[in-house]
């Protein structure tokens, strides 16, 4: 069924309404939808190399608007749809694990998930449920998220099918070293008065 469903969100890339797809895709991955937009966001930017950056740009945008749905769907409606995304979305151990997390560090723990190919359903969601501060919430979603599909946009812009191929190949090791390098700029940042 996922394969399908990837298939699916993937011809998009060969038709006219293919960037809204992108955007509703992205929209809808960030609070329940399985597929992320990252193969679609590829496919598009390698059609038309010169619009890469807005494919990039839009992407975030729409994804961290579906974060925000998560998050309200979390803190509003929590109670009613809880076994629906219990038994489809989130398991109860991720969701315990999640919260765990947040207790550590709830900024680090979106933020890594608005990057790397963790699922962020799972972190929008929860961040409602747990009540964490919606501007913090907010940030880390669109620091990753633009990060994640910025950095896909121009490195398909610059390399072309060659970096898709690796992309593709190698995605989780590609997202968790950037992702890194996301951490380190952060705690550069915050030992010298610009991180919060």
């Amino acid at each position: 069924m996922f394969r399908k469903l990837y298939d699916w969100v993937l011809g998009w890339a060969e038709r006219k309404n293919g960037p809204r797809a992108l955007y509703l895709v992205s929209f809808a991955e960030a609070s329940f939808f399985p597929v992320p937009p990252d193969p679609l966001l590829a496919a598009l930017c390698l059609g038309n190399p010169k619009k890469s950056w807005r494919f990039g740009l839009f992407c975030s945008l729409f994804s961290v608007l579906g974060a925000l749905a998560g998050y309200l769907t979390g803190l509003l409606l929590w109670e009613s749809v809880d076994g629906f995304f219990l038994s489809r979305v989130i398991s109860a151990e991720a969701f315990d694990a999640v919260n765990s997390m947040y207790s550590e560090n709830a900024f680090k723990a979106v933020l890594g998930a608005a990057f790397t190919p963790i699922p962020f359903k799972a972190f929008t969601l929860t961040a409602g449920v747990f009540g964490i501060d919606p501007l913090s919430f907010l940030a880390a979603c669109a620091l990753g998220r633009t990060a994640r599909f910025m950095t896909v946009a121009a490195v398909l812009r610059v390399f072309g099918e060659k970096a898709r191929a690796l992309i593709e190949r190698y995605f989780g090791a590609f997202t968790a070293a950037v992702f890194l390098l996301v951490l380190l700029a952060i705690l550069l940042f915050g030992k010298t008065g610009f991180g919060g």
